[in-house]
């Protein structure tokens, strides 16, 4: 047996040294441990000092912004313990360091923007088309396309119909708007103003949700926008959730997004943070911009409606950029100018939607089928405007197409693939919208009750309640426009709300439930149109159900058993009782379920007996007469869907047979025919690139009735229709409305200042997008020009060409629109006033002047050699009633007559702003003058001064102005100095002048002022105005020296007539003598001078003489009697007489001394065969008479020159020697010797 005992002992003692032996062994680890710890720590601290340098520098990097989104990225997809280690090390160091800035920038890089861009992704990466969350997602970087977004306008609301703005939109050009990325909202080069608010508008199902969508999930996977550091979507569907909260915005901001909790938003300008508020049209806030109080705090509590006005205000984080988007009709919430930018996203165009359908199906063949069968209904191609409905179509069509496809199969029927799906299966294909929206409705319930498996089942089993109940919540939300519903609208509807997921479930593509951002639940339809037809449904089963109109559920017992037709003529007058036509579409899918065929498809459901043809044809008509009312075109073109629904073709048939006849403008239209003209039109094929009245019929009422068509084009030619102001009132509601319009030509209607007035009220409107608008010859006057300036400073982005030509601005009309081009933000290119010439002629005027001449009221172009050629371009601008000269001065510029009859002719038909004319210089002649005078003789002439100084107007044309001047004129001032009156043209003038009736006040005959004060003071001293005289008697009047400068410069003048004047025993001096010489030298008709007993003296004389000798002097007889003239005045005058002896006849020296030499000096010169002087008198009468006797008596042929005389030996008596002595004592005798 084996010893157990000692193989027991053994193992004690083994154990023992075992332990014995770890003993050793851990004292030498330990004691080894501790000779290497310092070794250890080197190599750890080595280590750490390695890590934290590499982390640190990485830290530096990320601080400077170098390469940030790729070293966040790395440091957040290797993130650990150690590194969030190193980093909280790193934070906590620079804040004990006092570098707050360096740690909170470092920590909103790797911590806050990180984290929410996380977040954010994993939201918004996944996309379900149409459908609630419990369909299959798709990412949606694979299936998004680029949605059409054009930029509008800061004001742009539009309060039609979606559907309705559908079918205008359809017709819009896409080259004709400004495109707008959705990723570059934000960015605008082409504006100065930095954009802070962008509001992007689009009718439900347009694409809005998901362009936000797409725009954070670019940015949290760090594609595009970086420049943003945080964005913060608030879906206001959640945030009606929160309306009766009360908190700050960073408070509102952490609930909605705990990543930012600790986050100060508002620290330095560090941030650039963007706040997404989307789906304002599912706002229950008041957002009273107005009532609210303002608030700037961010961590201020307050309600949601102050924190949100603030914010979009700019009073809360006024450097946050705001992006909300909203269906068209509650644009209106956001005041204007609280919005930097309108977007529009446009949904699909036509080619989009043929791209979408052939993504939709790998089926080739299938797709093209489904696309054929769209475009051949109008109205569903332009629904399909919308990405839901192309959706919806594409479900519907694909599942009819397989069911026909099966049963053939099934029955052993060949297909044929190249048929098209109309030819198919023509019976079952949707050709309206109701029968599109009742094949959805079947085929999602046989979906959701996973009854259908591509047979043929010709009944669906229904859930009657559950399809009453969400009809009753469609139906009363539609009529509060409400979209997105909450626990208490199901509730009120009697849907249990913890069955909610199960109406959400059992219908997926029908109704949604939705879960938001902070757990709260909310429903909507998926889209508007798919509420409207639940509603419509729903009237029907009520109908069914308690045989009353879903209108009138409170009636009595009494009001019960309604038919059909009751209830649809009801809706017809609700819907139409709608200014923005909410009820429309509702309309439509109500009519459309009446008709049997549309029933059938329901059938199980609807229990009501459909109508018959009698029913039908009642209804028809029902809508038919409605037209007789004075429907608004949207309207009216409703009422045509809603026939289109009844399969009634009959008016717009009816028309269609007047337009291929082209009889329109000879057929009286009734009210229903003139609409239906409009919705033939705005349903046909062609685009409607111009709409032109004169086609159809010129009047008011026409183009009232056509209206939504003009709406549609882009070029409206209505000129020359006979419009008024009526039509103008059409217009602006046009201009005002989402409109294709951009060039309007109203050209010669009678339009006046109202109509204008109205057209503005458009014009100003931000909507109004018009680029071109001709309203020339439409009688406006300077009240419209004031309007349209107001109107286009209101809203200056858009109109770039005006026409006014024809019209008249007033005084201050062109200006208030000329300055309009002077200002930065004002579009207008080009303000046309005149017609080509005149506006060549302004353009050649300008050049001269340097200034716009439509500006002035005084133009100088004076000294210009414009000639008649230039003057008659003038002319052109100057009878423009747009030329409000009152002064035009065209002195010295080659005028002739023919430049006269264009002048006259202007201003005969521009009268009443020309006051002053002046023409002086330009040799117009009589005839010329002739040419102006019935321009005198016009009653609305206003003109008042009339200058026609040198124009060589002779007797005759002073008699035409004369004649003129007694008919009619408002002339008060006129000037014909330096013209030839000839004998009697002063005179009629100045008889004129004193006639009673007359209102010439200055009529300016003389050159010089002083020949005016001269004729002024001989009209005083004499009595008579001394230019109808021909003799001047101003004998012993003490004139002066001044007086006589004053005197010759009116001799000088060519109106004078004086032939002879007087001036004996006037006080006249040698400088008398200097004006008097001027007077001789100068081309005067002065034939006879007296000078008698005026002390000339020789210095005198001699003066006198420099006159005479002068060519120019054809003085004829010259007394000079008694002037204290000597011998050397005498020699003067003969030296003169010499010089000029052609003109002077007879000179009288009585009663001076000729000295010795002086008589024969100027007897002498009687010898001289080229003197005209026949008569030289130097003796009174008895010493004339004395030397006559003695002459004969003696036979002396001069017996002044004689020195000795002898008559001795004569018998003389006392008698003759009496008459001999006068002889002897006159100083020109000069005897020596007297026997």
């Amino acid at each position: 047996m084996p010893n157990f005992s000692e193989r027991k002992t053994s193992l004690a003692e083994r154990l023992q040294y075992e332990t014995l032996n770890s003993d050793f062994q851990t004292h030498r680890y330990h004691e080894t441990f501790k000779d290497n710890l310092l070794g250890i720590f080197q190599d750890l601290e080595s280590k750490i000092i390695t890590f934290l340098k590499n982390e640190l520098g990485m830290f530096k990097k990320i601080l400077k912004k170098e390469n940030l989104p790729s070293l966040v990225k790395d440091f957040n997809e290797n993130r650990c313990r150690i590194k969030e280690a190193a980093l909280d090390l790193t934070l906590y160091f620079l804040k004990e360091m006092k570098q707050d800035e360096a740690a909170n920038t470092l920590e909103d890089d790797l911590i806050f923007i990180h984290q929410l861009k996380c977040s954010l992704k994993k939201k918004y990466q996944c996309v379900f088309e149409g459908i609630a969350k419990q369909g299959d997602s798709t990412l949606l970087n694979n299936i998004y396309t680029n949605l059409y977004i054009t930029q509008g306008c800061s004001e742009q609301v539009n309060t039609e119909h979606e559907v309705r703005q559908i079918e205008v939109t359809t017709r819009h050009q896409e080259s004709q708007e400004i495109q707008v990325e959705c990723t570059k909202i934000f960015e605008a080069p082409e504006q100065e103003k930095q954009i802070r608010t962008v509001l992007t508008k689009g009718v439900a199902g347009i694409g809005k949700s998901v362009s936000v969508q797409k725009f954070v999930l670019d940015w949290a996977e760090e594609e595009k926008n970086q420049d943003i550091s945080f964005i913060f979507p608030l879906p206001f569907r959640e945030l009606n959730l929160k309306e009766k909260d009360t908190k700050s915005l960073m408070d509102l901001i952490t609930q909605f997004f705990p990543e930012t909790k600790r986050l100060n938003i508002t620290r330095g300008n560090n941030f650039k943070v963007l706040f997404i508020l989307d789906g304002l049209d599912e706002c229950r806030l008041p957002l009273s911009f107005e009532g609210n109080e303002t608030l700037s705090d961010v961590s201020s509590p307050a309600s949601l409606d102050v924190l949100l006005t603030n914010l979009i205000k700019g009073n809360l984080l006024p450097s946050a950029l705001i992006w909300i988007t909203t269906r068209p009709a509650a644009a209106s919430k956001i005041p204007p100018d609280c919005i930097d930018r309108v977007t529009e996203i446009r949904g699909f165009n036509d080619a989009q939607k043929e791209e979408y359908f052939r993504k939709r199906f790998t089926d080739e063949n299938l797709g093209n089928k489904i696309i054929d069968h769209v475009k051949k209904s109008k109205s569903l191609f332009i629904m399909c405007h919308i990405p839901v409905f192309c959706w919806i179509s594409a479900t519907v069509l694909q599942n009819i197409l397989e069911e026909k496809r099966n049963n053939d199969l099934k029955s052993n029927q060949a297909y044929d693939s190249s048929k098209t799906l109309q030819e198919s299966n023509t019976e079952d294909t949707p050709k309206t919208l109701t029968q599109m929206y009742t094949h959805f409705l079947r085929f999602q319930i046989m979906q959701s009750s996973q009854k259908y498996d591509g047979e043929y089942i010709p009944d669906v089993s229904w859930d009657k309640d559950t399809i009453f109940s969400l009809g009753k919540l469609a139906f009363h939300q539609l009529e509060k426009n409400n979209v997105i519903f909450y626990d208490t609208d199901l509730e009120s509807c009697g849907i249990d709300i913890y069955k909610a997921s199960v109406y959400s479930g059992m219908c997926t593509q029908i109704f949604k439930e939705e879960t938001g951002i902070t757990v709260d639940t909310m429903y909507c339809f998926v889209h508007l149109s798919i509420q409207e037809f639940i509603a419509a449904l729903y009237a029907h089963l009520f109908l069914d159900k308690s045989k009353k109109s879903v209108f009138v559920q409170d009636s009595t017992e009494q009001e019960k058993n309604e038919t059909m037709n009751d209830l649809l003529k009801t809706a017809v007058d609700k819907a139409l009782e709608s200014d923005n036509g909410h009820l429309d579409l509702f309309l439509r899918f109500l009519l459309g379920l009446s008709l049997q065929s549309n029933r059938l498809l329901l059938r199980g459901l609807l229990m009501q007996e459909d109508c018959n043809d009698q029913s039908k044809k009642e209804i028809v008509q029902y809508i038919k007469q409605k037209f007789e009312a004075n429907l608004s075109p949207e309207r009216s073109i409703n009422l045509f869907y809603c026939l289109n629904e009844l399969n009634d073709q009959t008016l717009v048939k009816d028309i269609q047979t007047h337009l291929s006849k082209g009889s329109l403008s000879s057929v009286d239209l009734s009210p229903a025919q003139w609409s239906a003209l409009a919705f033939v039109l705005l349903t046909s094929e062609e685009e409607l690139e111009e709409f032109e009245l004169q086609k159809f019929r010129k009047s008011d009422d026409c183009l009232i009735r056509l209206s939504a068509v003009i709406k549609t084009s882009k070029r409206a030619l209505l000129n020359d229709c006979n419009l008024t102001d009526k039509s103008c009132s059409a217009l602006a509601t046009v201009l005002g409305s989402d409109t294709n319009l951009k060039e309007l030509n109203m050209n010669n209607n009678n339009l006046q200042d109202t109509g204008v007035k109205l057209l503005c009220s458009g014009l100003k409107n931000i909507q109004c997008k018009l680029e071109m608008l001709r309203l020339s010859n439409c009688s406006i006057t300077e009240e419209g020009y004031k309007a349209l300036a107001s109107a286009l400073r209101s809203n200056p982005s858009h109109l770039i060409e005006l026409d006014l030509t024809g019209n008249d601005p007033g005084k201050s009309g062109v200006k208030q629109l000329n300055d309009l081009l002077q200002d930065k933000n004002c579009q207008l290119k080009t303000v046309s006033f005149l017609g080509p010439d005149a506006d060549e002629a302004c353009q050649y005027v300008t050049g001269i002047v340097g200034k716009n001449p439509l500006l002035l009221r005084e133009l100088n172009l004076s000294k210009h050699e414009l000639g008649d050629t230039r003057v008659n371009q003038i002319t052109a601008l100057l009878q423009d009633k747009h030329c409000k000269l009152n002064t035009l001065m065209l002195n010295n510029n080659c005028i002739t007559a023919e430049g006269c009859v264009a002048l006259t002719s202007a201003f005969n038909l521009n009268p009443s702003n020309l006051t002053e004319l002046d023409l002086s210089g330009n040799k117009l002649l009589n005839t010329g003058i002739e040419k102006i005078c019935p321009l005198l003789e016009n009653a609305q002439c206003r003109l008042q001064k009339l200058k026609l100084s040198d124009c060589s107007i002779t007797e005759e044309g002073y008699k035409t102005l004369t004649s003129s001047l007694k008919s009619n004129s408002n002339l008060i001032e006129l000037d014909l100095t330096g013209n030839d009156p000839g004998p009697s043209g002063v005179e009629g003038l100045i008889d004129l002048q004193r006639g009673e009736s007359c209102k010439l006040k200055t009529i300016r005959f003389l050159k010089s002022l002083a020949a005016e004060e001269a004729c002024k003071h001989l009209t005083e001293v004499l009595g008579t105005n001394p230019l109808v005289l021909k003799e001047l008697d101003l004998s012993e009047a003490k004139l002066g020296d001044l007086d006589g400068e004053k005197l010759s410069a009116l001799l000088m003048d060519t109106h004078s007539k004086v032939e002879k004047m007087k001036l004996n025993n006037c006080e006249l001096t040698d400088k008398s003598c200097q004006v008097l010489a001027t007077v001789l030298s100068s081309k005067t008709i002065l034939k006879e001078m007296n000078l008698n007993n005026s002390r000339l003296l020789d210095s005198g004389v001699k003066e006198i003489c420099e006159g005479l000798k002068n060519p120019m002097c054809e003085l004829k007889i010259l007394k000079l009697s008694d002037c204290s003239i000597t011998e050397e005045g005498y020699k003067a005058l003969a030296s003169a007489l010499r010089s000029n002896p052609s003109h002077l006849i007879e000179l009288d020296l009585t009663g001076n001394d000729p000295g010795q030499s002086g008589v024969k000096e100027l007897s002498d010169l009687l010898q001289d065969p080229n003197c005209q002087l026949k008569t030289l008198r130097f003796l009174g009468p008895d010493a004339e008479e004395a030397c006559k006797y003695l002459n004969e008596v003696l036979h002396i042929k001069n017996l002044l020159l004689l020195r000795e005389l002898n008559l001795s030996e004569h018998e003389l008596g006392d008698t003759r020697v009496n008459q001999i002595s006068a002889l002897l004592q006159d100083k020109h005798c000069t005897l020596n010797t007297l026997m």
